[in-house]
């Protein structure tokens, strides 16, 4: 098929990187892997972060109308075979292919669509209503968290859903011999505001509890990098490494010199780098919260702890360091568990059969 691919909140041409952008050309890779040819429909970034923005939302809608207009002229020529939109949410829908679609009867899907009706406040209110007609019009919503599936089922019970396992490409993680340093920890995530700043507090307030002498390298940068260095500046300097922004090639590396994967996980949808490390063959200490657990397997793959508890997140982490052969034996689950549940080519078929079963089901 021809599938015009758009991702609302960051596109995957983005400059800076993110775990939104990855996961966008992820799909994409698997959608071309699958035999599909993908294009990028829009650069359209529909996001907005302030829900009193009226005037950025009016000029959102005047864009958005533009692009429906230029879409509109170049499907006239020949239509794409289907719109596939990447993570619309409150702050960030698709403002164009669900009427792009309706006008050229072409099927609409969505890929971690979300939807809370605690976010109906001020211009998300109205912002959601776009995400949620989308859910109820598209051929079939794919699902990545099993809390995105529950949420689309209570607004839209009706709505088309099917499940998909996150998923990365994880060749150049695969293929990296781990060392296991002793006593080495690494993260990996952007300094930002919000939940990323969140996660690097907590972690930080539970490594003063970890009494062993752990040294951490902390992978990425941001806007807020000053904000994350206050967090650690009460440790030796000699327990913290600044690796700054990586490379994938440069992460992998850097993963298969430590012991542990240390991130909380405040908010994370599930988290690309969890993934990461796992294939590296790191077993993963993280919160017990959002969605997690779906690419965190907890005794098997790594240790899942009680959400914005430190002193349990520093116990686990304690014990772990000072149990050879438990991380030895989670750093095996963790390999085998993306090996066999989440790489690209087992997202390629599933994807393709979904889509196949649902295209059908329309004729």
């Amino acid at each position: 098929m021809k599938i015009a691919f758009y991702a609302p909140l960051k596109s995957p041409s983005h400059p800076v990187p993110s775990g939104d952008r990855l996961m966008a050309q992820l799909l994409m890779a698997a959608l071309r892997l699958a035999g599909h040819e993908v294009n990028l429909a829009s650069e359209l970034r529909s996001f907005r972060g302030d829900a009193q923005d009226w005037a950025g939302l009016s000029s959102l809608q005047k864009d958005a109308a533009a692009e429906h207009a230029r879409l509109r002229d170049e499907w006239q020529q020949g239509a794409a075979d289907l719109w596939l939109c990447y993570h619309p949410y409150y702050k960030a829908p698709d403002l164009i292919g669900p009427a792009l679609c309706a006008e050229f009867a072409r099927p609409y899907v969505t890929v971690e669509s979300s939807y809370s009706e605690r976010r109906n406040l001020g211009i998300w209110a109205g912002m959601q209503g776009h995400v949620r007609a989308g859910v109820r019009a598209a051929l079939v919503n794919i699902c990545l968290t099993a809390r995105d599936h529950h949420g689309l089922c209570e607004v839209e019970p009706e709505a088309r859903l099917a499940r998909l396992a996150p998923f990365l490409d994880a060749g150049a993680f695969l293929q990296q011999t781990p060392r296991s340093e002793p006593m080495h920890l690494i993260c990996v995530a952007m300094m930002r505001a919000g939940d990323k700043l969140d996660s690097y507090a907590h972690l930080a307030a539970a490594l003063a509890q970890v009494p062993e002498p752990w040294r951490l390298t902390l992978v990425g940068d941001g806007p807020a990098r000053p904000q994350v260095e206050a967090l650690f500046a009460g440790f030796a300097p000699e327990r913290i490494f600044w690796a700054g922004q990586q490379d994938r090639e440069g992460i992998a590396a850097l993963m298969s010199r430590a012991a542990v994967y240390v991130w909380p996980g405040c908010g994370e949808a599930f988290g690309l780098a969890y993934l990461e490390a796992q294939a590296a063959g790191l077993p993963v200490l993280a919160w017990r919260t959002a969605g997690v657990p779906e690419v965190v397997v907890d005794g098997a793959s790594g240790v899942l702890t009680p959400e914005g508890d430190d002193a349990a997140y520093a116990r686990a982490l304690s014990a772990l360091l000072q149990d050879a052969p438990r991380r030895a034996a989670l750093a095996r689950g963790a390999r085998g568990q993306v090996e066999h549940h989440h790489t690209l080519s087992a997202a390629a078929a599933a994807l393709d059969a979904i889509l196949s079963r649902h295209l059908e089901e329309m004729t």
